[in-house]
């Protein structure tokens, strides 16, 4: 999981750890799954660079933003 990266002058540097995804990814993964939709390529990255606490909160965020639109829907339907 720990990728040797080069340092601008060109030596190889040490160690270091990638940049997480932040949860803006996690969001765009949860709607796809939400639409029921994926590329196995961006799944097969989402797997690997997506961690459970970031997939967990982005869908109860998710879960309840789709509520509540539909609540809001519903309420100005039945008015």
């Amino acid at each position: 999981m720990w990728r040797k990266m080069a340092d601008p002058k060109g030596e190889a540097g040490g160690p270091t750890k990638p940049a997480a995804p932040g949860f803006g990814r996690a969001f765009v993964a949860v709607f796809w799954s939400f639409f029921g939709v994926r590329k196995g390529k961006d799944y097969d990255v989402d797997v690997t660079s997506l961690t459970p606490g970031q997939v967990i909160v982005a869908g109860l965020i998710s879960a309840l933003a789709f509520v509540g639109v539909l609540v809001t829907i519903v309420y100005f339907v039945t008015r």
